[in-house]
């Protein structure tokens, strides 16, 4: 529960960020019809990829981490292209969030949001490695956690 914390002060930083004081409501990212559509566009595909993960988890699926039983290793669909895809999702559309309103509180709250996330996706990893040491340590080797080809 230690990626509780980060999660929550992000949120509200992204949520609140118009309203606090200068600097984090000042406007940094302008307002421009382009980028707003970037960010619409982005918050999209992220919402699309995490759908997708979800469905090709199918019962293996959970809110907290834990193990169903007759869990399965799920290497496919968006799974071959990230460990992590409905992080993947959020993080994007964290981001296009973030590009749209365009203000400090917003910025400041992504490094907030992304070591909540990378802090539960490690747990979930030790949890797989645990179930399935040899081939969670191949898929490891074959696949990227939340960005592909890069992290």
């Amino acid at each position: 529960m230690s990626y509780v914390i980060p999660l929550l002060v992000g949120g509200f930083l992204l949520a609140k960020g118009r309203r606090l004081s200068d600097p984090l409501n000042h406007r940094v990212i302008p307002h421009v019809e382009a980028l707003a559509w970037t960010g619409v566009v982005l918050c999209v595909a992220g919402l699309a990829f995490c759908i997708w993960a979800r469905f090709t988890l199918g019962r293996n699926w959970s809110g907290v981490v834990t193990l169903k039983g007759g869990h399965e290793l799920v290497v496919h669909g968006p799974y071959a292209l990230v460990r992590h895809p409905i992080y993947t999702g959020l993080l994007t559309m964290f981001v296009a969030t973030v590009i749209v309103l365009g203000h400090v509180a917003g910025i400041v709250a992504a490094p907030f949001v992304f070591v909540s996330i990378w802090i539960k996706l490690r747990h979930e990893e030790k949890l797989m490695l645990k179930q399935f040491p040899k081939e969670y340590a191949a898929y490891q080797q074959r696949v990227k956690r939340i960005i592909p080809f890069i992290l």
